[in-house]
């Protein structure tokens, strides 16, 4: 537009000199026109504030609906132990456990008062028993036969010694000196305790007939009786027999050092300090079981 506005000049005036004087004094019009608009923007008070400043806070919407589930945080740190609860109520009894082994035989009590006689009989008939004598002496030669049977079979087959009361066993099984006790115990006896020197010397003719050099017997040093004390293993103290050796006489008392509390019967018939976690052989004695008509019986689990 400002173009052909200059060509029009020179077409009507014909100078190019004064289309351009003419030119200059517009250019010079529209720079003060603008000059003075910005003088008068740049006086004015008036500032439009509306685009700068944040308007009224507006009513809260509506709760939206809930979200799915999120994933499974990570594991946080143990808590505090909590407080112990209550006790609980008592259970049921259980079920009966298994019998144990026998105890040991008790002392013998007193004699008892002698009761009432009794009402006499009536009196027996006459028989001839002429013909029952031989029955009857056949019978103890059948029992004599019996006797020396049993006899026998305990002496040989179970190897079994005897004396008036009691019956010895040598358990060629090697244990320490309170499993050796507790085998005794579960066979119905205890371990065997020499009280006499006839008992002493028929168990030392067993441990040599039987190859060995010593075994275990049922004494042992109680510290609670004493220092240097013995008992035996029915807990009855050692009194009036003991077979010592002359050297272990000398020494009778154990060594702490060692736990020498334990004894051994030699084949020699004498006794020897051992220590009690030493595995050896062993004899047990089992007593003799009267019946009616003064019969007697073998342990009820004697054999090795």
């Amino acid at each position: 537009m400002l173009h052909r506005f200059l060509v029009l000049l020179q077409l009507k005036f014909g100078s190019c000199s004064l289309v351009c004087d003419v030119l200059e004094m517009f250019r010079l019009l529209i720079f003060c026109v603008f000059g003075a608009i910005f003088r008068w923007v740049s006086a004015s008070t008036e500032v439009c504030t509306n685009s700068l400043l944040p308007g009224a806070k507006g009513d809260q919407g509506e709760i939206g609906e809930e979200g799915d589930l999120g994933k499974l945080g990570k594991y946080g740190p143990s808590g505090l132990p909590g407080v112990p609860g209550d006790a609980g109520l008592k259970g049921e009894v259980g079920h009966i456990g298994k019998m144990g082994p026998s105890g040991d035989e008790g002392d013998k009590g007193d004699k008892g008062v002698d009761g009432p006689s009794g009402l006499k009989g009536k009196p027996g008939t006459t028989c001839d028993c002429g013909r029952y004598r031989k029955v009857v002496g056949q019978l103890d030669v059948n029992v004599g036969k019996l006797r020396d049977a049993v006899k026998f079979v305990k002496n040989v087959v179970l190897g079994l010694r005897e004396t008036e009361e009691r019956y010895y066993l040598l358990v060629k099984e090697p244990k320490r000196f309170r499993d050796a006790s507790m085998n005794c115990k579960l066979r119905g006896g205890t371990l065997a305790m020499p009280k006499t020197s006839n008992t002493n010397r028929l168990m030392a003719e067993y441990v040599l007939q039987a190859g060995l050099t010593g075994v275990y017997i049922g004494v042992q040093a109680q510290s609670t009786v004493g220092p240097g004390s013995y008992v035996y293993a029915d807990s009855s103290p050692l009194q009036g027999f003991a077979a010592w050796s002359k050297d272990e006489e000398l020494h009778s008392r154990p060594s702490p050092a060692t736990n020498s509390s334990c004894v051994e019967l030699l084949s020699t018939g004498t006794w020897g300090h051992v220590e009690c976690e030493a595995s050896m052989f062993f004899v047990c004695e089992f007593p003799k079981s009267r019946r009616r008509g003064g019969g007697r019986g073998t342990p009820a689990s004697a054999s090795s």
